[in-house]
């Protein structure tokens, strides 16, 4: 295959540990990009306890542990990537990178620091493909957030004509805003708050179940204006951008804090699950408006895409501000929506290949562009 075309597949774990996606992407010339394939496997109950525990910060013997979840995070990685390489029909020898993105489990950009466990080396072992991976520690070292790291893909992916905003829903909800192609300003983006994560909590703990698939749940419940009052009241909503955040923040023991409010003490399980739904659709509508006014084209990917109740929220408000608005998933942009992400970082493993910088400063405020990434060769 010629030098000016590379194959990269894109690893990723999110904030909502549901299990790792595998995306392969082909890049040619002139910014050509053709995803081959995609492949999903889900963790094991035991994997995810220990993942939420590291993450929530209340396992013993953490260092051990986090090795063990680390080892186990690459054997789950190599599976997923040996099961994408049958779908794609391609041989590893085929594939020039992994991007391997990891599970993050402390985000604290304004102490120096972000920790993704990950384990390059044995997945780069069992593979026999090189693996890119710490794709955020450069950026923080930076003076930057080291997230969301994903707005220069999108940018490339979803811009256009139209000032376009692009929501992942995944754990952590977070947007990028596109101008007009050729316009002087800058690309942005931010997590805007909580996505997924409240609500897959509250399901595992009083409906047995992952999450409110296709919103059931929440369309059987009635959203809380007074407790949905109280919640958009923290703090997190109204500081501007850049900023980023993790389940360090928005944790089980956040919405513990906030059921206590009065304005809760009645609401059903039903009602709690509505309100953390119009939760999450309210703060990135309304986030994505004050930061692009004259926004026109909407597009969700992630987890969120495939709730109707969380979208026909979105939409509401969104047309509410912009009638004349484009909004959809961004499969109507031709990228299935769980496979966004994976791709990005199938891009991010290029970029590094290439020595192109994969930040984006006017996101992650670092100082400056930086080629993103460490190499872990196969051989």
């Amino acid at each position: 295959m010629p030098n000016d075309i590379r194959t990269t597949i894109g690893l990723m774990s999110g904030t909502s540990l549901d299990g790792e996606d595998a995306v392969m992407v082909r890049f040619g010339p002139g910014n050509r990009m053709e995803v081959l394939g995609h492949a999903h496997l889900p963790f094991t109950d035991a994997l995810r306890r220990d993942l939420l525990s590291l993450a929530l910060g209340d396992a013993p013997d953490e260092i051990e542990r986090m090795g063990d979840a680390s080892v186990a995070l690459a054997r789950h990685g190599a599976e997923v990537i040996e099961a994408l390489l049958r779908t794609t029909g391609l041989t590893r020898g085929a594939v020039d990178a992994i991007g391997s993105h990891g599970q993050t489990i402390r985000h604290r950009p304004q102490r120096g620091f972000t920790i993704q466990l990950n384990h390059p080396a044995l997945l780069a072992e069992l593979t026999g493909i090189d693996v890119v991976a710490d794709f955020r520690s450069r950026d923080v070292a930076a003076g930057g957030e080291g997230a969301p790291l994903v707005p220069a893909f999108h940018a490339k992916m979803f811009g256009g004509d139209l000032p376009t905003a692009l929501l992942n829903i995944g754990g952590i909800a977070n947007v990028t805003l596109v101008p007009v192609a050729g316009d002087e300003a800058p690309v942005t983006g931010f997590d805007t708050g909580p996505g997924n994560m409240l609500l897959d909590h509250w399901m595992r703990t009083h409906f047995g179940r992952p999450f409110d698939d296709a919103g059931r749940v929440a369309s059987t419940g009635c959203v809380s204006d007074a407790w949905l009052a109280h919640l958009l009241a923290d703090p997190y909503f109204t500081l501007p951008p850049p900023k980023s955040t993790g389940r360090e923040y928005f944790s089980p023991a956040w919405l513990e804090e906030k059921l206590r409010h009065p304005s809760a003490q009645s609401l059903r399980h039903e009602d709690v699950a509505a309100t953390l739904t119009m939760l999450t659709a309210r703060t990135a509508a309304e986030a994505a408006l004050k930061a692009m006014p004259g926004l026109r084209r909407f597009f969700v990917c992630g987890g969120g895409a495939l709730n109707p109740v969380m979208m026909a929220a979105l939409e509401a408000r969104l047309r509410d501000a912009a009638p004349e608005l484009t909004f959809g998933s961004t499969a109507e942009a031709g990228l299935d929506p769980m496979m966004v992400e994976g791709a990005a970082f199938a891009w991010l493993a290029d970029a590094f290949l290439t020595k192109t910088p994969g930040n984006l400063p006017a996101v992650t405020h670092a100082k400056g562009p930086r080629i993103l990434g460490a190499l872990y060769p196969a051989n």
